[in-house]
């Protein structure tokens, strides 16, 4: 048993996720239409590894694997990339990748947490996980654009071209850290004209997530723009329960109903905190769908600032069809409380953490700055898989403190070593390592 423990935790460090990335990017059909000189999956490593390495852009990439020898072993020892493509190269091949490939290597590297009892860690109520949805910007131009862009036209006569994500991540409360299951790309789909919107890719994502994980006991937790009948009765017919914020301007015959309702109250208290869950179960959403019934959830939040004049209260409300009961109410109120970490932990960690989310690594004529913001979450989801699985990882982590830190120390062994294992790399992110300038100089005097 302990062998097998050891073999299954062996596939979530980093050498067993790049190799199922590998190989999961070696079964997507090559469409070039002549003769090439670099592989596909060479091309996708490469790219995989600039927002691995926490490159700040293709073209640092490009210099320093054309001035650093080190640079092109590592790529290969780490991510065993055999030839490593120039920037222009890589923008070429990456365009014509459907993206929807890049979401079954996600699927891949789930499948591995799975493998691994991850998942069964982070169930949160009845055996369900949590999985929070929500949409980001990740490019805005006022030139650059291709045929997928979503347009938007200012009175000034200006013009905006941009592309948004829909994404889903499985979290739970007890835990810093997200796993992304799920992408949506928000844009014109083909042969439409007009612009895609975050409602009809919810749609594409719910179905697609049901299909991908037809077995997983998920809890879909969402803003209040899907507080409506279409994504309820889609979410009903998926089997997902959901835990949705809800807004009184939004639902006003839904609160209607909750206001002249008989309402059960759970108070919990501490010393400097009050907390009042108000909650009814069965009411009618609105007066289009009136079969359609949920369950209201008040939590009103006080709590006792240092100078005792003041108190500092804040309200949330959610829908919800899980039941509501005095024994349920705080957990289930904590899971909606908790779907700030798709915005906390996952797009702004990925906009302010060296991931670059908004750079515009490569927009592209088909679906390059599609695919590179694929290959961004991938990244991401073996980052958040090491801090949560890798002792090495956690270790550099805790040494370094921050995840910024950890990023440039790496980076840094990365360009100035040959290093043929990641274990290597760790050990030198962890060790304290220096040497003279003297010293350095006079090794390299010829």
């Amino acid at each position: 048993m302990e062998a097998k423990t050891q073999n299954v935790r062996k596939h979530l460090c980093i050498p067993g996720l790049l190799s199922r990335a590998h190989h999961s990017f070696g079964k997507i059909k090559d469409r070039a239409t002549r003769k090439v000189s670099i592989s596909l999956p060479d091309c996708l490593m490469s790219g995989l590894a600039v927002f691995g390495m926490k490159y700040p852009s293709l073209l640092q990439f490009d210099k320093d694997r054309d001035e650093a020898p080190r640079v092109q072993h590592n790529l290969k020892t780490l991510y065993k990339i055999g030839q490593v493509p120039s920037d222009t190269y890589m923008r070429e091949r990456l365009d014509d990748v459907e993206p929807s490939h890049l979401q079954k290597t996600l699927n891949r590297l789930i499948a591995q947490l799975q493998r691994g009892k991850v998942l069964e860690q982070y169930r949160y109520l009845d055996d369900y996980c949590l999985v929070s949805m929500d949409a980001t910007g990740y490019f805005s131009s006022h030139e650059i654009h291709c045929n997928s862009c979503c347009v938007k036209n200012h009175r000034d006569g200006s013009v905006t071209y941009y592309h948004q994500m829909l994404a889903a991540v499985m979290m739970n409360p007890h835990y810093p850290t997200v796993f992304p299951l799920m992408l949506e790309p928000i844009q014109k789909q083909d042969g439409k004209t007009k612009n895609d919107c975050e409602h009809n890719a919810a749609k594409r994502l719910l179905r697609n997530l049901r299909n991908s994980h037809p077995h997983l006991k998920m809890i879909i937790v969402l803003d209040g723009l899907y507080a409506d009948g279409v994504i309820i009765k889609l979410l009903k017919e998926l089997n997902f329960p959901f835990i949705i914020s809800a807004q009184h301007d939004d639902l006003k015959y839904l609160f209607e109903f909750y206001d002249a309702s008989k309402k059960q109250e759970v108070v919990e208290t501490t010393e400097h905190q009050k907390i009042i869950y108000r909650y009814a179960n069965n009411l009618p959403l609105n007066d289009t769908h009136h079969d359609l019934e949920v369950n209201v959830l008040e939590c009103i939040e006080s709590r006792q600032l240092k100078k005792k004049s003041k108190t500092d209260e804040k309200y949330f409300c959610w829908v919800t069809d899980l039941s509501l009961e005095e024994k349920t109410v705080k957990y289930i109120a904590k899971g909606g409380r908790a779907r700030w970490k798709i915005e906390n932990e996952t797009f702004n960690t990925l906009k302010n953490q060296g991931y670059q989310f908004e750079h515009n690594f490569g927009h592209g004529d088909k679906h390059l700055n599609t695919v590179f913001a694929y290959l961004m979450f991938i990244a991401f989801l073996i980052d958040q898989i090491q801090q949560y699985c890798c002792m090495y990882f956690k270790a550099a982590l805790k040494k370094l403190g921050t995840r910024i830190r950890l990023w440039e120390r790496l980076r840094m062994y990365f360009l100035l070593c040959f290093v043929d294992t990641w274990d290597e790399l760790y050990a030198l992110a962890l060790g304290d390592f220096g040497i003279k300038a003297s010293t350095l100089i006079g090794m390299n005097t010829t």
